[in-house]
């Protein structure tokens, strides 16, 4: 099980998870659903304390990797499987352009 946190300009605004079944969750953060109601990460995933789920990672999420040349730079330099979504986004979408930032989630740092 992988897990990343999700920030929207500095606040942390959820949590993806990458399950070991490969699924995909999103939940957003109570403090900011509660702090936040209508400042959603994407149209396609308004802010709600309920649950988001799929079989694929979500293509709000997949649309922050890198393509192109660059795909190919982060996938040799990181040693990712251009197929491995989650790895990529987690290596790649930490200081992302936009708002939305990506932050591995490891075992040091989980919570």
């Amino acid at each position: 099980m992988r897990k990343a946190k999700v920030y929207y300009k500095d606040v942390l605004a959820g949590i993806l998870t990458e399950t070991d079944d490969g699924e995909f969750l999103y939940q957003y953060d109570e403090n900011y659903v509660t702090r936040y109601p209508g400042q959603f990460i994407t149209f396609t995933m308004p802010v709600t304390g309920e649950l988001y789920q799929t079989n694929r990672l979500f293509p709000f999420f997949e649309g922050l990797i890198p393509e192109g040349w660059l795909l190919d730079i982060a996938s040799k330099n990181w040693k990712i499987n251009p197929n491995d979504k989650m790895g990529l986004l987690m290596a790649c979408c930490r200081d992302c352009i936009g708002a939305v930032s990506v932050v591995p989630i490891t075992e040091k740092n989980e919570g």
